[in-house]
């Protein structure tokens, strides 16, 4: 019944699974509850099982807090033929509208000067980021799913990104981890974990209704987002029994997207500017670069991050140090199979930690520690490493991953080619760690000065 819940710190659960790879190897099972899981642990077994085993451990695994929500619906939840169905679908629409009349790149250069001008407004005053950085991040997902962007002083928009926030962290809260141990007694208790269920409602019934509009409006000859073109390929496969294309299954995946698309970047972002105030040194090397390849004059491209190597390698260690998804969204076996001399049966939920290999001391030289160069070579060139996956890796890897690496490099280099970010207090007081740490490493709050150059 309680499985191994005296072996694990609901608080800091992340903590609980080291010491116990550290007793019995990078794979072992524990009982969340009564729900038994396997959990891999560093880069080899992670990389072993999600690349060179990439079909069989490419079923989606249970989430407590969400299963009963989506169903097995959206694109980040679906399984089998429904799973590929929608992941073939949105990549082809992602890539059609990065090449279309409108790129993505020119969405998110225009998304960064509302972020500026933001900025601008608070003449370096302190200010906490939290919410600047989830409008301009998730309008870049709105204009894409939903062909239109949102005020940055929009009540209702706030109030939704409020809600994708508090959920992120309430995943993570003690609350919330018991409620993936426990769902068949925890559903009946009172207390916060009540609060994800009203929140997602809320979020549904949001995009529920942007559907509606869009059907109102649709041209099939002139598709304007995501949503256009999920509706007419619904209508192209209306006489097809088993079209994976239909209302439900259209909802829940424009809900993974804007979800997802909102706070896992705009959660990076502010991990990356603490860091940069931490750090200033490391900061004041980035806006040099920035002034030597880019200026003041222009925009930054996408394009220029091939010749930024430092800029780069800063960007990728704030994703490596970050680590905003540690646990990963759960895998399941699509068949039974071996591995490592052990039979993993099909169904069988697998946590690949995606925390184990962003800080695997084989990988990486000084893991706890944030260090651009663990990203560049002797020469100061840009170096690749194997084991930087925080968008998870195989056959399930982010499907916005090329999206999210752009946004990352336009907002970080827009907004340092015009600020100086400074704290209220001394670098050396800022503290950088999460403040939960679980399924999700959230940031800590800050307050922000954002000084002209």
């Amino acid at each position: 019944m309680l499985g191994n819940l005296l072996d694990l710190n609901a608080n800091d659960i992340l903590k609980s699974f080291k010491k116990l790879r550290d007793q019995y190897g990078p794979v072992f099972t524990v009982h969340l509850g009564p729900r038994r899981v396997v959990i891999l642990y560093g880069y080899k077994a992670i990389k072993e099982a999600l690349v060179d085993h990439a079909e069989e451990f490419s079923g989606r695994g249970n989430l407590a807090t969400v299963d009963d929500f989506v169903q097995g619906l959206g694109i980040a939840f679906a399984n089998g033929e429904r799973w590929k169905q929608l992941r073939q679908f949105t990549l082809s629409t992602l890539r059609n509208f990065g090449m279309g009349k409108r790129p993505i790149e020119e969405r998110i250069q225009e998304e960064a000067q509302f972020l500026l001008e933001e900025f601008r407004k608070t003449n370096g005053s302190p200010f906490d980021p939290t919410f600047l950085l989830s409008c301009t991040v998730s309008n870049v997902i709105c204009s894409i799913v939903f062909g239109q962007r949102f005020n940055y002083e929009d009540k209702d928009f706030l109030s939704l990104l409020d809600k994708i926030n508090k959920n992120f962290a309430g995943m993570s809260a003690t609350s919330g981890q018991l409620y993936e141990m426990f769902p068949s007694v925890m559903q009946y208790l009172p207390g916060p974990h009540k609060k994800l269920f009203h929140n997602l409602q809320e979020i549904y019934d949001f995009v529920a209704e942007r559907i509606k509009i869009n059907k109102a409006s649709l041209d099939p000859d002139n598709p304007r987002d995501y949503i256009d073109c999920f509706l007419i390929q619904m209508e192209k496969e209306s006489k097809n029994p088993s079209s994976e294309f239909h209302l439900q299954t259209m909802i829940m995946s424009v809900l993974n997207l804007f979800v997802a698309g909102t706070e896992t970047v705009s959660s990076t972002l502010r991990f990356g500017f603490l860091i940069l105030m931490k750090y200033p040194e490391i900061q004041a090397k980035v806006v040099q670069e920035i002034d030597d390849v880019i200026g003041r004059n222009r925009q930054p491209k996408v394009e220029d991050r091939a010749r930024m190597p430092y800029t780069d390698a800063v960007i990728h260690e704030i994703q490596r140090f970050g680590d905003v998804i540690p646990m990963n969204l759960p895998h399941a076996m699509t068949r039974t199979t071996q591995f490592r001399g052990y039979t993993l049966p099909k169904g069988l939920n697998i946590i690949p930690l995606l925390t184990s290999v962003l800080k695997d001391p084989d990988c990486f030289s000084d893991p706890e520690k944030f260090n651009p160069g663990h990203f560049l070579d002797e020469q100061g060139l840009f170096k690749k490493n194997e084991a930087f996956m925080p968008f998870s890796i195989g056959k399930r890897i982010c499907a916005g991953e090329g999206l999210a690496r752009m946004e990352l490099f336009l907002y970080l280099t827009s907004i340092l080619q015009n600020f100086t970010l400074k704290s209220p207090m001394a670098p050396e007081d800022l503290d950088l760690m999460p403040a939960v740490s679980s399924f999700a490493n959230v940031p800590p709050k800050y307050q922000l000065c954002a000084i002209p150059r």
